[in-house]
């Protein structure tokens, strides 16, 4: 077992380069299924839920190459010309519920798929219906049994489907379903998250008809084959925000190199609002945190609005930060778990139904806590970093599947931080 050692009081000054997307990397991935024909992807982060889902693609039969020469870190090529599985097994699709976006490949190529129910973090039901819903308004068949679901179909076709919410990973199934599908989808209420538009925009590089990228409408015109491509991943938004929040939590300067501000512009709003310096330019972001900060209201909501993914890690600012804050949670319901260990660190924070209460504290002492989810884990990382004395993270499996590198990224800018081994468990 590993756990994370924060010795906190350190301000941090340097440079952080932003890696590529996690949320973006895995339906990219996805769509290699869609081609017979190599696509090379660049810029993938080193995860393990990329690590997972790759793992799944070569269980379907993709061939997938590493880039292993001098420069060649975050390349992949992946060749799905000789498909021959229409099955994602329980043993990986239990440990990352994004696996699920292989079924809308699948579909559109082989015309079946069989696939586990999603497993991932604990933070609330993520029910797969938007998907199979929009699947069977194209023509196919599903049925549940045994844990998995399995669709088929003879010929998917175009049809009109509206997203009763607007579903990332439903948006992201159902586009990929039907660029192969006969004549022309429309997805209402449409999921508008950058990661949508950069999926969108590879795809039409293979030859697929995508129009309304980023808005709430999406127009697909089937096409009869997508040939290969060659694809960089954009910068992620998540590991972005959250660094910026790790400068207001410990305070100090960061310039966040390869950044895109452009895709964070409601957490910029209201972290320049509790007194964060944020400059932006094209390929960077500066922040600098001197003073303690002031509180600030948030509501999480769908792209473009506040992200559920960055909740957490404002929490921690809002418990240092002098007044009372509210935090309404409005994505999932289970998702205030980090609240009891940060309490164990000395937050003031109560919940109230979707929102929490938090009235700022001084200080934040360290403590022993254990992260629950991915975005949890790097909320106790920032706590750590605020807090005077010792924290120890355990439970850090969840934050090497969305964080690349981040004990030695944050080391590098000043921080205290180490990865220990515990007897019976393994190194990294």
């Amino acid at each position: 077992m590993e756990s994370l050692v924060i010795n906190g009081g350190n301000r941090l000054k340097g440079q952080i380069r932003i890696s590529g997307a996690k949320n973006a990397a895995l339906p990219i991935l996805a769509a290699s299924l869609l081609s017979p024909e190599p696509i090379t992807v660049h810029n993938l982060p080193a995860l393990e839920d990329v690590k997972i889902f790759v793992s799944l693609l070569r269980e379907l039969g993709v061939s997938v190459e590493s880039g292993t020469e001098e420069g060649q870190k975050g390349v992949v090529c992946l060749d799905a010309a000789n498909l021959s599985s229409f099955e994602a097994p329980h043993d990986l699709v239990r440990k990352m519920r994004a696996s699920v976006l292989v079924l809308g490949p699948l579909m559109a190529r082989l015309g079946r798929a069989r696939v586990s129910l999603p497993g991932g973090c604990a933070i609330g039901a993520r029910p797969i219906d938007i998907h199979l819903k929009g699947l069977e308004l194209m023509g196919a068949k599903y049925s549940i049994a045994g844990g998995f679901v399995e669709v088929k179909t003879r010929g998917l076709k175009g049809a009109r489907i509206y997203l009763d919410f607007p579903s990332v990973t439903g948006t992201e199934n159902l586009m990929m379903a039907a660029v192969l599908a006969r004549g022309t989808s429309v997805i209402e209420n449409a999921a508008k998250e950058p990661e949508i538009t950069d999926l969108a925009r590879m795809l039409n590089s293979m030859g697929a008809r995508i129009t309304g990228a980023g808005s709430s409408t999406l127009n697909i015109e089937g096409v009869s084959g997508l040939s290969g491509t060659e694809w960089s991943i954009i910068p992620d938004r998540i590991e972005t925000g959250t660094y910026i929040m790790a400068a207001g939590a410990a305070g100090g300067e960061l310039e966040l190199i390869g950044a895109e501000a452009g895709h964070l512009e409601s957490a910029i709003t209201k972290l320049r609002a509790a007194g964060l310096k944020i400059e932006c330019s094209q390929n960077a972001i500066r922040v600098r945190s001197r003073g303690r900060l002031k509180s600030v209201d948030i509501k999480t909501q769908p792209y473009p609005g506040f992200p559920t993914d960055l909740q957490a890690q404002f929490m921690v600012l809002m418990a240092r930060a002098g007044g009372l804050s509210v935090i309404t949670e409005n994505i999932f319901e289970n998702r205030f778990m980090h609240v009891a260990e940060l309490q164990r660190l000395g937050a003031d924070i109560k919940i109230e139904g979707r929102s929490a209460i938090i009235k700022g504290v001084k200080k934040l002492t360290g403590a022993p806590v254990a992260a629950t989810d991915l975005r949890a884990s790097a909320s106790l990382v920032l706590a750590g970093l605020a807090a005077q004395g010792r924290t120890e993270i355990t439970e850090i499996y969840h934050l090497d599947r969305g964080y690349e590198d981040m004990e030695k990224k944050l080391r590098g800018v000043g921080a205290d931080i180490s990865r220990i081994t515990h007897e019976g468990g393994s190194g990294k």
